[in-house]
């Protein structure tokens, strides 16, 4: 019921005012009627002049709140010095007069007005009284129904502005909501980026070393082909396998198909490096300090690194030769591929043509709060360092630079 009122008033304004004011006029006459046993009636005329006046001045009581307190307050005053008794009735388009100037303006203003109203009006009760009412009926009764409307005023607009912070701090937090989570779709997609970029870019430069191989030795070994064949199929399958379980990470979840396979891990170091060997590629592994367990991200992580620059190594460095080395401190894990190559990746910006497997180590690094290194060494050759966290928690605001 009053959801609907408060609809009807909020489309029909004037209707509302010009209803208001009618009512106040009819009050006003009503209560300019009562007084105290044998006192003096007031004047009918000058009374219903006043309350034509001050009545017809709540027509503008939104537009022009103060000029209508102000009209509304003269006009209580002058029936004041009629004789009329000041109660709600008489004092009616005053008191929504200073309602409305609560509402819609601060609360010192509406103070000021209230007090200017409480002289005036008061004043006027006591200084000319025909009628002699009572004291408290010309002193603090006029205060007390005044101050009703502007302490009602008041309590709405600070309950307006209340539930308008409400609005704006659940729209700020809904805001935020959809900023994070378009945040994090953009990270999942850079994270699969890079998964995809380090199957494709290893198992294809592994399959074109091994054809070229296997093109190479089709006259002078023939029987070395089919061997050379055989972990060509090997590695287009692993890459196929790879392939599905990264772009699976697309699927939802009531998708159908065969579960995924578990993230590749340190574990898998030795399938990895030795299908370099059909490329003419010679892969050593140390590990020195006692191997400690990973945790899944920065397991993944220290294989996608190795196996990117071991992919870097057969595509760019002409050796035969890398080393893997993997050095465990009591919290971290320190990974260095190194070979020994006339010629190596010579930027860790990517030109066109070189792709981005630098950055992508990096930004794997910097993932789990880790930090990468990748320059020529002096003795010659390249060397990729990057050294991981084994309890990952934020990542590092800076990492070393190559």
């Amino acid at each position: 019921m009053h959801d609907s009122w408060q609809h009807y008033a909020d489309e029909h304004i004037r209707t509302v005012d010009t209803m208001s004011a009618v009512l106040l006029f009819a009050m006003f006459l009503f209560g300019s009627e009562l007084n105290v046993p044998h006192g003096p009636r007031p004047d009918v005329g000058p009374t219903i002049a006043l309350a034509a006046v001050s009545c017809a001045a709540l027509l503008w009581q939104r537009s022009r709140p103060r000029t209508v307190v102000l009209v509304t307050a003269v006009v209580a005053a002058g029936a004041g010095a009629l004789g009329c008794l000041l109660t709600p009735l008489t004092l009616g388009p005053l008191m929504l007069a200073l309602y409305r100037l609560a509402v819609l303006t601060r609360r010192r203003t509406a103070r000021r007005y209230f007090f200017a109203s409480v002289v005036l009006v008061v004043g006027a009760a006591t200084a000319v009284d025909p009628a002699h009412h009572p004291w408290p009926f010309r002193t603090v009764g006029p205060v007390a129904w005044l101050l009703l409307p502007v302490v009602a005023g008041n309590a709405l607009r600070l309950r307006e502005a209340y539930l308008e912070a409400v609005r704006a701090r659940a729209e700020y937090a809904e805001r935020g909501r959809e900023e994070e989570a378009r945040h994090r779709v953009a990270e999942e997609r850079m994270r699969i980026a890079r998964e995809l970029h380090d199957v494709v870019a290893h198992h294809l430069a592994l399959a074109h070393a091994q054809a070229g191989t296997a093109a190479h030795l089709a006259r002078t070994h023939p029987d070395q082909v089919r061997k050379i064949l055989t972990e060509l199929a090997g590695t287009t399958s692993s890459a196929l396998r790879e392939m599905k379980g990264t772009v699976g990470l697309l699927r939802r979840p009531d998708d159908p198909g065969t579960p995924l396979a578990p993230s590749p891990g340190l574990a898998q170091l030795a399938e990895l490096t030795g299908s370099f060997v059909s490329t003419g590629l010679t892969v050593t592994v140390t590990t020195e300090g006692e191997r400690r367990p990973l945790s899944p991200g920065v397991d993944l992580t220290a294989y996608r690194i190795v196996q990117e620059a071991l992919t870097n190594v057969g595509k760019h460095a002409t050796t035969q030769s890398a080393h893997v080395r993997l050095r465990y401190s009591h919290d971290r894990l320190t990974v260095t591929v190194t070979d020994d190559g006339a010629e190596a990746v010579t930027a860790a910006v990517p030109v066109p043509g070189h792709g981005f497997g630098l950055i992508g180590m990096r930004e794997r690094a910097r993932s789990v709060g880790g930090a990468l290194r990748a320059g020529h060494r002096v003795e010659g050759g390249f060397e990729v360092t990057t050294e991981l966290p084994l309890y990952p928690s934020t990542p590092r605001p800076e990492e070393s630079a190559s």
